[in-house]
C-alpha cells in the first residue's frame, strides 16, 4: 500500500501533530506501507516528516490561496462577502497553477490512497481526481463555514470516506457531506513523549521574561494557537478576577502560543494580548511564551492547564497532551472537548465563555493541592485507556482497509 498525505501547511498545530503521530505509528508496523507527504510549505511539519523517513515534498501554496479562508465570514455583512469574493478572484490563477503542480506530483508518486489533512487540500484533492481513493480527515466543524460547507458538499462526491476527530465533528460532517461515510476516530497522543516528569516551573518564567516566582506560587497556563476563539481573553479576564481574590504571589498565569495560520483577522497578535493583560492590571502576573516545538516540558512545568475555547472544540489536543503529562486540566466543556473528560473525576469543567465559572475552577486548583494531584493521576490513567496513538493509528488503518476493500 502507498499512502500519500496532503497538508495545506508546513507548521505544526494540533492537526499536524496527530498526522505526525499517525505516520510514525504506521511506519513502525510489521507491514509498514510506503508513506509520502505533500505539504503546502516547508516548515517543522516537513522537517519532522523527513526525520521519520517519509518521502516529503513541499509544494508552496500560493500566498493568495493560503490566506483565503471563510471563517472570517461568520455573521459578516455583505461588504465582507464582497471583499472575500475579490480575494477569491485574485487567488484563482495562482490556485490553478498550484493544482497543475499537484496533479503532476500525484502522477509521479502513484499513491494507493490519498489522506487529506486540511480543508484546502480536501478541495484540491477533489479537483485533482488523483485516480486513488481520497479520505478526508475532518478536524473542524464544517457546518460553521459559511461557504466551504456548500463547496465541500459538492466536492464530497470525490471523497471515498471521511475521518472525524470526535463524535461531535462526525455528526456535523454527516449533515454537511450527505452520503460520504464518516468515521469518528479520537486523536491519540504519544504517551512516552507526553509523560509525567519533573516540573521545572522556573523555566516558564525564563521563557516569559519574568522574574522568578516565589516558592509555592501555583502556575496556571493556557496553551493554544492565537486563534481568537481559543479563549485567551476569557483566560485573562478570569486571571484578573482570581488575582484580586488571592494573595499577590499565590498564582502566576501564562499564555503559551503564537499566530500559526495565515488567514487574516482570525488570530490575536502578541501586542493585542499584551494590551489586554495591561488593561486588566496583570502586568508582572502573566507571562506570554511563544510557540514551543516541544510542549511536553511546558505542560509539566504548569500546575494546571486551562482550555478556554469560546466555541465548541472539535477535539482539543492540548487537553489530552496535558492529561497524559498528569496535569490537572480545566476544560471548556462543549463539542469534542466534552467527550474527552469526566468532570470531577479527571478534570474540572465550565461552560464556554463563562468567565466566573473559569475563575472558580482555577481558584479550586490554587487552593486545593490534593485536588490537583488527584485530577492529574486520574487524567493520566484515562489517556492510557482511551487516547494512545497506537489505538488511534489502528482505527485509522481500519478505515483505509474498508475503503480499499470496497466495503464503503
Amino acid at each position: 500500500m502507498r499512502l500519500l498525505f496532503l497538508s495545506p501547511v508546513g507548521v505544526v498545530g494540533g492537526a499536524e501533530r496527530t498526522l505526525l503521530d499517525l505516520m510514525d505509528c504506521l511506519r513502525r508496523a510489521s507491514d509498514a506501507p510506503w508513506l509520502g507527504l505533500i505539504a503546502g510549505a516547508e516548515g517543522p511539519l516537513t522537517e519532522q516528516a523527513r526525520a521519520l523517513g517519509v518521502e516529503t515534498l513541499a509544494l508552496p501554496l500560493p500566498s493568495e490561496l493560503a490566506a483565503l479562508g471563510d471563517s472570517q465570514l461568520r455573521g459578516a455583512g455583505a461588504d465582507r462577502f464582497l471583499r472575500f469574493g475579490a480575494s477569491l478572484a485574485r487567488a484563482t490563477p495562482a490556485a490553478a497553477g498550484h493544482l497543475l503542480s499537484l496533479q503532476r506530483a500525484l502522477r509521479q508518486l502513484r499513491p494507493t490512497l490519498v489522506h487529506s489533512n486540511g480543508l484546502k487540500t480536501h478541495l484540491l484533492a477533489a479537483l485533482c481526481a488523483p485516480g486513488a481513493p481520497v479520505v478526508w480527515h475532518i478536524h473542524d466543524f464544517l457546518g460553521e463555514r459559511p461557504l466551504l460547507r456548500r463547496v465541500l458538499r459538492v466536492a464530497g462526491t470525490r471523497a471515498a470516506a471521511a475521518i472525524a476527530n470526535s463524535a461531535a465533528v462526525a455528526e456535523d460532517a454527516r449533515r454537511v457531506l450527505g452520503p460520504v461515510p464518516v468515521h469518528p476516530v479520537h486523536n491519540g497522543v504519544d504517551t512516552e513523549r507526553f509523560a509525567p516528569g519533573p516540573a521545572e516551573g522556573g523555566r516558564l518564567d525564563t521563557l516569559a521574561g519574568l522574574p522568578p516566582a516565589p516558592e509555592g506560587t501555583v502556575r496556571l497556563g493556557l496553551v493554544a494557537t492565537y486563534a481568537r476563539w481559543k479563549g485567551q481573553e476569557v483566560f485573562l479576564q478570569a486571571a484578573a478576577r482570581l488575582r484580586a481574590r488571592l494573595p499577590a504571589h499565590a498564582v502566576r498565569f501564562y499564555v503559551v502560543g503564537s499566530p500559526v495560520y495565515r488567514t487574516p483577522g482570525s488570530q490575536y497578535s502578541e501586542a493585542e494580548l499584551r494590551a489586554t493583560a495591561h488593561a486588566l492590571g496583570l502586568e508582572g502576573h502573566v507571562g506570554l511564551i511563544p510557540f514551543q516545538a516541544e510542549p511536553s516540558a511546558i505542560y509539566r512545568a504548569l500546575d494546571g492547564v486551562v482550555h478556554a475555547s469560546t466555541r465548541p472544540e472539535p477535539f482539543g489536543m492540548t487537553i489530552v497532551e496535558a492529561m497524559s503529562c498528569a496535569r490537572a486540566v480545566v476544560v471548556s466543556s462543549a463539542g469534542g472537548a466534552a467527550e474527552l473528560v469526566r468532570p470531577g473525576h479527571d478534570a474540572l469543567a465550565f461552560s464556554p465563555g463563562d468567565v466566573e465559572g473559569l475563575t472558580e475552577a482555577m481558584a479550586r486548583l490554587v487552593r486545593e493541592p490534593e485536588l490537583r494531584a488527584r485530577l492529574g493521576g486520574e487524567a493520566r490513567r484515562s489517556v492510557l485507556v482511551r487516547f494512545t496513538r497506537e489505538r488511534y493509528a489502528s482505527q485509522v488503518r481500519d478505515v483505509y482497509t474498508r475503503v480499499l476493500g470496497g466495503r464503503e
